[in-house]
């Protein structure tokens, strides 16, 4: 079962939602990137699934910085890549600290604007080598203006990258979905993309029936499990 361990980031307390498998390791890492409702049972399921599959996986709680806002739209427009870049920087050395990590085997995964602040993190931290991306909308643009976009970090993306989109999804669109593609290929970086009929965006998260698809989800997650084995054997 997930715990949930505070650090602190730039003076600010920030929550980690953690899971570690059983077992001594060294495990491989995830970090799991929130979707718009933050650390919530959706994000916190996740981290435990990841766990039971043999991972140390975290999700760091990037609205740390300000009061929680009701309204989605004003809570993400508090949100910073800088500040973003920092707390995944966190995270990291705090299960370095806590948990038996192999630092070598290191993955972020996200959804909705977690699926953006993943490529975000896998274009500015080295270390991480994996990527799985679920319908990461608003990459071709820059939160805060003060750095490159996440679409403009791909060059520097090491590794493996899959991602998952919906068909009916307006961002993003089906149009996004072939750019990214074509940039990723365009650098040489080995990419799997799968678009689901009949899904929208969101399409994962069970705690949102009007958008959960089951059959897309299913075949999505069970598609991530034999990435992260497969990069990581």
């Amino acid at each position: 079962m997930a715990r949930f361990d505070t650090i602190e980031v730039d003076g600010s307390p920030m929550r980690i939602c953690l899971a570690a498998p059983e077992g001594e390791g060294p495990f491989p890492a995830v970090v799991v990137m929130s979707h718009i409702s933050g650390l919530d049972a959706f994000t916190e399921d996740r981290v435990d699934r990841l766990a039971a599959a043999g991972y140390v996986a975290a999700a760091p709680d990037k609205f740390h910085y300000h009061e929680w806002v009701e309204e989605r739209d004003a809570r993400r427009a508090t949100l910073r890549d800088t500040r973003i870049i920092a707390d995944i920087e966190a995270t990291l050395a705090h299960i370095d600290g806590v948990e038996n990590v192999d630092p070598e085997r290191t993955a972020i995964l996200g959804h909705c604007m977690g699926g953006r602040t993943a490529m975000l993190g896998a274009g500015s931290i080295p270390r991480i080598n994996a990527l799985v991306d679920y319908y990461g909308g608003n990459t071709m643009v820059s939160w805060g203006g003060d750095g490159p976009t996440p679409f403009e970090r791909i060059p520097k993306i090491k590794g493996a990258v899959i991602g998952f989109f919906g068909k009916k999804d307006a961002n993003p669109s089906p149009a996004d979905v072939v750019k990214i593609e074509v940039e990723f290929k365009k650098h040489g970086i080995p990419c799997e993309f799968h678009s689901y009929d009949g899904a929208d965006h969101a399409f994962q998260n069970f705690t949102n029936p009007e958008r959960y698809h089951e059959a897309a989800a299913n075949d999505a997650w069970g598609r991530t499990l034999r990435f992260l084995a497969e990069r990581f054997a």
